[in-house]
């Protein structure tokens, strides 16, 4: 099953997107929105944004990982 959006009330008033995963796992949550309108153009955004934005990575190489690090070909 594919990814998917949820249009969720956020805390503070406004509202929020989800984006779950195929196995329904909360992948991120947004910034709020004070419309819905516009929770729909974050969603718009968000897909184009996906489709082609590069990694930045602003990471500490202090953070424990269990995970073997690939290495970064932009570090001197």
């Amino acid at each position: 099953m594919a990814g998917y959006f949820e249009l969720i009330n956020a805390p503070e008033g406004g509202y929020q997107l989800r984006l779950r995963g195929g196995n329904g796992e909360i992948i991120a949550l947004s910034v709020r929105y004070p419309t819905k309108q516009a929770a729909a153009a974050g969603v718009s955004q968000t897909r184009e944004v996906a489709a082609s934005g590069l990694i930045r990575d602003l990471s500490s190489e202090l953070a424990s990982n269990s995970a073997p690090e690939a290495p970064d070909e932009t570090r001197n």
